[in-house]
């Protein structure tokens, strides 16, 4: 059976590997992303896009406008859009509090804000029975390595998670979130990484290798699949092991 499904961050890496799965399962997809050039270019077969700032609450009411004009009901809805803000313009000034003040909150908006926004505005049209939320966090929720701010923000989505998973559960709804550990062939590092930093971040691992964009999309697949409709409240690690480390 087709099913509707809305992806932010849909134009690039976790988002677009994930939309290119649900799509080849003969799936309805929407992509939703700030950049319409990214999504255009993004090339998922009969895939839908709608370019808006999800951290706006009036651009996320344009989205849920959209949404019920073409869907009407949200079968799975994948929250993939974030960052850690390294894309974003800088602070201003060369005040630390104003650098400390301005990172937390591009953080939060970027991770917990778009989130929250576009849940609460499609809450009403996810698919009774059978409806699926998915969340993507980080590894960084566990370690508190990197930029802190965007650990905490990614933090903050898996007590909202259990949260929706109570609420929504009686109604046949589960919500899952998945914590990817480093992922290579995404934009979360800019222009790329360094070697040192990525033998670390592969060396953290017990697998010995870093993640793909497709290792996580797989796991989404599979959480919004029947075969996981007993499966809500729970935070799914896809890092090669690398909680544990050595």
């Amino acid at each position: 059976m087709t099913r509707n499904v809305v992806i932010s961050g849909g134009g690039s890496g976790i988002g677009l590997a994930t939309a290119r799965v649900f799509a080849a399962d003969g799936d309805r997809v929407l992509l939703l992303g700030r950049r319409e050039d990214v999504l255009e270019r993004a090339g998922v077969p009969g895939a839908l896009t709608y370019a808006a700032d999800l951290a706006d609450p009036e651009a996320v009411r344009g989205v849920a406008g959209f949404v019920g004009r073409e869907f009407g009901a949200v079968d799975v809805l994948v929250h993939s859009a974030g960052g850690d803000g390294l894309l974003e313009p800088p602070a201003d000034g060369d005040d630390p509090l104003d650098a400390v003040a301005h990172s937390w909150t591009v953080n939060f908006r970027l991770n917990l804000l778009t989130a929250a926004l576009l849940t609460e505005a499609l809450r009403g049209r996810l698919a009774e029975p059978g409806g699926r939320v998915l969340f993507l966090s980080s590894l960084a929720a566990y370690q508190g390595r990197g930029q802190v701010a965007y650990a905490a923000a990614k933090a903050g989505l898996h007590p909202y998670a259990h949260a929706l998973a109570r609420t929504l559960g009686p109604h046949g709804i589960t919500v899952n979130v998945v914590a990817p550990g480093y992922i290579e062939d995404t934009a979360f590092f800019g222009d790329g990484i360094d070697g040192e930093l990525r033998a670390w971040l592969i060396g953290q691992t017990l697998d010995g290798r870093a993640g793909t964009p497709g290792d996580v999309a797989a796991t989404l697949h599979w959480l919004a699949s029947p075969g996981a409709a007993h499966i809500t409240s729970q935070i799914v690690q896809v890092n090669g092991g690398a909680e544990r480390g050595h």
